[in-house]
């Protein structure tokens, strides 16, 4: 089954904001959203492809996503919020991403800012880019990747390895759609409501981590997240706020 007659079906079950661009191969979904952006393209414009060949992460870094077995995607979001707020759709996105598959039965955690877990072990990944008057929100997540590579067994999992079954994947894609097009609209006066369910998933905070910031490399407690969004870092009793990072780690 190719992509278009994979993911067609769950057209209607999509919000009514949100229009489906499916392709079978493209370079990034995030770059093909970005190009439908700058050709004027509405706010919830959402493309997947079943294959990226030129997929990333966060600070450039390849992201594999094993097509049939993946999930990777993009949205379109034109904020009516001011652009300081458009970061907090990361957590947003993470957010979405942990509550449709804990509907499959796993307990899904957060890891600031842009990942999530489950048992230690990443299973999705979030990059936010921002234009001029957009946002993209790129998404991939791992649905029925069976087996990883050496280097990546011990830190990535996925929806297919914690249930022990295979997942329908066009479900879990229109169930992340389904959510996060309530979580994408939370980023302003109803932050609170967003912040608590973020909060009540972080899986860093009260341990022991390091991370590199605009100030270089930091290493302390996380004492959980601040009222913006920002990770807590306790070092050597003081506490910070970080707003940005990268390599977070948590120092076993």
């Amino acid at each position: 089954m190719n992509a278009v007659e994979e993911f067609t079906a769950i057209g209607p079950l999509l919000p009514d904001d949100m229009r489906l661009y499916i392709r079978e191969e493209i370079d990034s979904t995030n770059d093909e959203v970005r190009r439908l952006a700058e050709a004027g393209a509405a706010d919830g414009a959402v493309v997947i492809a079943n294959r990226q060949t030129s997929g990333r992460g966060r600070r450039g870094a390849a992201w594999v996503c094993p097509p049939g077995e993946a999930l990777a995607f993009s949205v379109l979001a034109r904020p009516a919020e001011p652009a300081g707020l458009w970061p907090r759709l990361a957590l947003a996105a993470g957010l979405a991403v942990a509550e449709a598959l804990e509907l499959h039965g796993v307990t899904a955690g957060i890891k600031w800012p842009n990942d999530v877990w489950i048992d230690g072990r990443k299973i999705c990944g979030v990059l936010v880019e921002s234009g001029g008057h957009h946002v993209v929100i790129g998404i991939g997540v791992n649905v029925n990747v069976a087996e990883f590579p050496a280097e990546l067994a011990d830190s990535a999992t996925s929806l297919w390895l914690e249930t022990g079954e295979p997942v329908d994947r066009a479900g879990v894609f229109a169930e992340i759609l389904r959510r996060l097009d309530v979580r994408r609209h939370q980023i302003g006066v109803d932050f609170p409501l967003l912040l608590d369910a973020v909060r009540s998933r972080c899986v860093l905070t009260g341990r022991r981590i390091r991370l590199m910031s605009a100030d270089g490399l930091r290493e302390g407690f996380c004492e959980g997240i601040g009222t913006g969004g920002e990770l807590l870092l306790s070092v050597d009793g003081r506490l910070e706020r970080i707003l940005q990072a990268d390599e977070v780690r948590v120092v076993e």
